[in-house]
């Protein structure tokens, strides 16, 4: 694992509290999206990759009709009287979940969406939709770390669900192709946790492939390996963790939803995949909030094609404008950019970045950047910039296009 941790806290947490070793080990990684911000739900295209960083479980079956979880960070801040985020997914709209403690106990018969919250749901989601398949859980132990930050938009829950999933059904011989763990890793989060999300997340998770991207098309649900090798041309890919966290909660979120179906129902069309000129439907629209609002998902999924085209050609430079012109989309058209991302972007891009654009939900997050292999003047004019707002200082992150989930013990 290329991240901040390795397996040692996990495994130790695992032998401190089950008094055992565990069966295995597995990480799965948290994701960036490259290009193609709130068209999931569009039925259009998106971007993502899988991140160095993400969520580790080490596991063993039990049998005894229990899921028992173990958080190790917590457990750790426990023991030197301070505080850790822990493992616990936020999630982009997960803020209703309550705060598990660091020691959760889920009896497996009878379980049902609402009875577990905070970080614990994911993995009971997990275990509740792998049994509502057909496949057998029976009781486990986990212990559960992640070094993944919370709230930055790297999609911490996904991983979560991702490792918890590849440990309590390998742990069993159980082999499930990786496209259908990643529909029941979405289908916990949707109906157990209550998390509206889209598939993108627990794909670029259980799918990613080093030194590529995944275009997944969200009508058909195709995931094609998409070249991505910044520095075969002198550059990098740089995440730049605001530290502002999301102030708009599900209310935002879901109005953008509705606002986009109208704006399909009166185009006369299924989904806005379906409209491929956005100055016509713009032109057809009399409502200014729907016409923004459809112009920003039309011309996204042509900047997702067109940086595919580029990403194939090795023309990596040139996605940085795309990811420059999409920010603009996000934040004028949008309207769900925050100001310490409009502080990055154009920071970022003063100090040499080729392009660079908020990713996520929207009103805080992180900025992905597009930019030198040396990103030591971008990292410098950022943080420069912060510290002229008085706002804390960013944390940047180095986003290598990583494998995905996999056993590592």
């Amino acid at each position: 694992m290329a991240g901040v941790i390795g397996a040692g806290r996990v495994v130790a947490t695992f032998r401190e509290c089950f008094g055992a070793d565990p069966g295995g080990v597995w990480h799965a990684p948290g994701r960036a999206n490259l290009i193609g911000e709130h068209t999931d739900y569009n039925e259009g295209f998106v971007l993502p990759f899988a991140l160095d960083r993400g969520t580790l479980a080490a596991a063993a079956l039990t049998g005894d009709g229990t899921l028992e979880l173990r958080d190790a960070a917590m457990l750790e801040a426990q023991a030197s009287g301070t505080r850790a985020s822990g493992t616990r997914a936020s999630g982009t709209r997960a803020s209703g979940t309550g705060a598990s403690g660091a020691r959760v106990s889920v009896p497996l018969d009878g379980l049902a969406p609402g009875q577990v919250t905070g970080w614990a749901a994911y993995p009971a989601g997990v275990a509740w939709v792998l049994r509502e398949a057909g496949y057998p859980v029976t009781g486990a132990s986990l212990a559960i770390d992640s070094d993944l930050p919370q709230g930055a938009g790297l999609s911490s829950s996904a991983a979560l669900e991702c490792a918890a999933a590849l440990a309590l059904t390998q742990l069993q011989g159980i082999d499930v192709p990786r496209a259908e763990l990643a529909a029941l890793a979405r289908r916990a989060e949707n109906d157990f946790v209550g998390v509206p999300s889209g598939i993108m997340d627990q794909s670029a998770s259980l799918l990613g492939q080093a030194g590529h991207a995944l275009l997944l098309d969200c009508r058909s649900g195709a995931v094609t390996p998409v070249p991505l090798d910044p520095a075969s041309a002198g550059l990098a890919l740089l995440i730049i963790d605001t530290r502002a966290r999301h102030a708009l909660t599900d209310s935002g979120y879901a109005a953008r939803h509705r606002e986009c179906e109208a704006a399909a129902r009166a185009l006369g069309v299924r989904s806005l995949r379906d409209v491929d000129d956005a100055d016509e439907a713009v032109s057809r629209l009399a409502d200014p909030v729907l016409r923004r609002r459809a112009r920003h998902v039309i011309t996204e999924n042509h900047r997702v094609l067109q940086a595919v085209d580029l990403m194939r050609a090795g023309q990596f430079g040139g996605v940085g404008k795309l990811l420059s012109a999409s920010h603009a989309s996000l934040a004028d058209d949008f309207e769900i950019s925050w100001p310490e991302a409009d502080t990055t972007v154009a920071a970022a891009v003063g100090a040499g970045a080729l392009g660079a654009r908020m990713m996520g939900g929207g009103f805080g997050g992180s900025v992905i950047a597009l930019v030198p292999e040396d990103a030591a003047p971008v990292r410098a004019a950022v943080g420069a910039a912060f510290d002229r707002q008085g706002w804390p200082a960013p944390a940047f992150l180095d986003a290598p296009p990583s494998d995905g989930a996999h056993r590592l013990i």
